[in-house]
């Protein structure tokens, strides 16, 4: 199968005037490839070549102040369920459940930019109504911090005494970050500078 890849403009066959030219100038431009099978030929755009193949880029950087610890696990869980590596990257601030989310990115491939904060903290909520039914909600959220603790532990190497050490609710600036706090978040690493000790 032969694969090549061609500009749309140079696909265009016929044109009414130039102001046709003008308009399809001001157009994004969306790469085609066209496959040969023998002595059949198709063209496809370049998103739906890639969708055919089952290839699909998701390109969200965080940017989070977290919310949600179930539906951040539900993220979690995707995160860990499809085959493909998922790169991780911090822009701006990734908070709470976002910091979780961010070390849970394949290793070698979590980055935050120089001036974005990093935020781990503890599961937190409230409870009211009877005795037992504020015991039930204090269980579960000790039952989700456990978890959250166990998802660090695994994802960063560290031991459960430093997980619950660095879980203050303190802000990291990556700028200039102890080396420390980069080991124990999971070997981040920092874009547009060089590699801290280990960090890559």
């Amino acid at each position: 199968m032969l694969l090549r890849i061609l500009n749309p403009y140079l696909r265009c066959r016929s044109v009414g005037s130039h102001d046709s030219l003008r308009n399809l100038s001001n157009m994004a431009t969306i790469p085609y490839v066209i496959e040969n099978e023998g002595r059949i030929e198709r063209s496809y755009d370049i998103y739906s070549r890639l969708l055919k193949d089952r290839i699909v880029c998701l390109m969200t950087p965080f940017n989070n102040t977290g919310g949600s610890v179930t539906a951040g696990l539900a993220i979690y869980d995707t995160m860990q369920m499809i085959s493909p590596p998922v790169a991780t990257w911090c822009v701006g601030q990734a908070s709470s459940m976002a910091s979780l989310l961010l070390c849970a990115g394949e290793k070698g491939m979590r980055t935050a930019l120089p001036n974005s904060r990093i935020m781990v903290h503890q599961p937190s909520g409230g409870a009211q109504g009877t005795c037992s039914d504020i015991l039930i909600r204090a269980e579960e959220i000790q039952r989700l911090k456990k978890r959250t603790q166990e998802i660090y532990v695994h994802h960063t190497g560290q031991t459960y005494e430093v997980i619950t050490f660095i879980y203050l609710d303190e802000f990291t600036v990556v700028k200039g970050i102890l080396l420390y706090y980069t080991y124990c978040l999971g070997n981040l690493r920092f874009a547009f500078r060089p590699c801290v000790e280990d960090s890559c």
